[in-house]
């Protein structure tokens, strides 16, 4: 399985959204400038993002897009889904004329399990816990002091 440049760039731009949202309308000329990706090619992920109810848009000079759910609340792996579709890493057509086949016991014990354990994990993961590690990782995080 290969993540494609829509569900790299959706992910990239998300989270770009919830880093500069604060609770404001964020144009989506700004997210593409700071994420250097076309805001044509964005219009079309942020209409699908749009459509499946992960985002909200307001148009008008004071428009542009907000997350539609706390970001505690979205997984990336709902955000890949709307994307990218199913996440799974193969889907064999299996033949069960002949009973069981080699093919169909590759497809349940390696495929089947690698497909659950991604989805696992990529819907263990929030944009909350991607915007806390960014931040970490950014020095943007808030600064502790101790006495």
């Amino acid at each position: 399985m290969k993540i494609s440049t829509k569900g790299r760039y959706g992910l990239r731009a998300l989270l770009d959204l919830a880093v500069h949202s604060q609770g404001e309308h964020v144009p989506l000329s700004n997210i593409a400038e700071r994420q250097t990706i076309s805001e044509n090619y964005l219009e079309q992920v942020f209409s699908s993002l749009r459509k499946a109810g992960i985002i909200k848009s307001v148009k008008g000079a004071q428009g542009g897009y907000i997350l539609a759910d706390k970001a505690s609340d979205i997984r990336v792996g709902t955000i890949l889904r709307v994307l990218e579709g199913d996440l799974s890493v193969a889907n064999e057509e299996l033949n069960h004329d002949s009973g069981v086949s080699i093919q169909e016991c590759i497809q349940i014990k390696v495929w089947d399990q690698m497909t659950e354990r991604i989805n696992e994990f990529v819907d263990s993961i929030t944009l909350e816990d991607l915007v806390q590690e960014y931040k970490a990782m950014s020095g943007n995080g808030a600064i502790m002091y101790y006495i």
